[in-house]
């Protein structure tokens, strides 16, 4: 038989401290211009004791601008869709290799039956001629002629038989090359799907001045996460926030926790923050986490150890996007993204905007 199509191959491919309420300790009674003295020095004090006490809020995904509120929304958009059309690609790609190999061995009985047949046909040739009457001649008694009867009409029925099973044979061949066809046609539906949402990532990173091939960061990583669960199309279903998070004192979706646990486990535990409310992206929803990379916790851009430890982060969420449901992760004036890889990232102006003090992390 000819060989058949083989499968598809593809390549592609913010932390918000808790701060406690200062309370007086006493109650003083002050009138006229001795109260107002007494509640300015008090309010100088205690805004001096808060700026001591309270590092730099965690930056959000956005800073608030218009233009980067678009930017993160056609992201998650495209990133998704993108998600959801290579969870449809894979496994089509997978049945389409189920397929091969049942064609195969639909082959192998294919060829079997049709041995069968030519082995028939061939004695039918050599026997050509053979009537009743020279049966009852060869046999020499009508008893032995029946039972040269009952052997030709056995062989007919084997015959019938094996000729029903070739066509069967055929048939069930033909259904799986046409299945195959069809798998085929769903893998490059996906593929351009997945194409269209990649350019409209690119697309929203060029107008917000961003989008440029930037340095792979993720060359070094190795370690393995445990995967987050899918559904069981192998995809990945939406969550809503269950998980309580100590930190934030709110919640947030097991998908986030579960990519929150896993970096934690793999040593990167210098602290993080997930929701908060207000503004667009993932964090009011619970499907984003900012990780601390210094002590300082988001005051300013960090050099040397701090920002490898960043990098190494970032590489580790990037190494398991797959296993953690991973729709974009921000670095250092980076962003990488499932469908295009590391581009650079032009957000504006502080810090925690650039993301220079931290990792951001948005999951499906």
């Amino acid at each position: 038989m000819a060989a058949r199509t083989a499968p598809l191959t593809l390549r592609s491919v913010e932390i918000r401290p808790r701060v406690d309420a200062i309370g007086p300790t006493a109650r003083v009674t002050l009138r006229g211009p001795g109260l107002r003295r007494c509640l300015l020095a008090v309010l100088t004090t205690v805004t001096a004791v808060l700026g001591l006490l309270v590092p730099a809020a965690p930056a959000t995904a956005d800073p608030g601008e218009s233009r980067l509120d678009r930017l993160f929304e056609e992201l998650e958009q495209a990133q998704t869709a993108y998600l959801d059309a290579k969870t449809l690609l894979d496994a089509s790609v997978a049945r389409q290799q189920q397929l091969i190999e049942t064609l195969q061995t639909a082959d192998e009985k294919m060829a079997g039956h049709q041995e069968a047949i030519g082995a028939i046909a061939a004695r039918q040739y050599v026997a050509a001629g053979y009537m009743s009457v020279t049966g009852v001649l060869s046999a020499g008694s009508p008893r032995k002629f029946l039972d040269v009867l009952s052997i030709l009409n056995a062989l007919e029925t084997h015959e019938t038989a094996q000729v029903k099973a070739l066509i069967a044979a055929v048939a069930e061949a033909n259904a799986l090359q046409d299945s195959i066809a069809a798998e085929i046609a769903t893998q490059q539906a996906a593929l351009k799907e997945m194409d269209a949402r990649k350019q409209q990532a690119e697309d929203a990173l060029w107008r917000v001045g961003s989008g440029a091939l930037a340095p792979d960061l993720g060359a070094g990583a190795s370690v393995v996460a445990e995967p987050a669960p899918r559904s069981p199309d192998g995809g990945w279903a939406p969550e809503t926030r269950t998980v309580w998070e100590p930190e934030q004192q709110n919640y947030i979706t097991p998908r986030t926790a579960h990519a929150r646990d896993e970096a934690i486990k793999a040593g990167f535990t210098r602290g993080q923050a997930c929701y908060y409310g207000g503004g667009n992206g993932q964090h009011p929803l619970g499907r984003a986490c900012d990780f601390a990379v210094d002590a300082c916790r988001f005051c300013g851009d960090v050099y040397g150890a701090d920002k490898q430890y960043g990098t190494d982060l970032a590489a580790f969420f990037v190494f398991n996007a797959q296993r953690l449901g991973v729709l974009y992760v921000i670095w250092y004036r980076q962003i990488w993204l499932p469908s295009s890889g590391w581009r650079s990232y032009s957000g504006c102006c502080t810090a925690s905007q650039k993301h220079t003090n931290h990792v951001h992390l948005s999951v499906y």
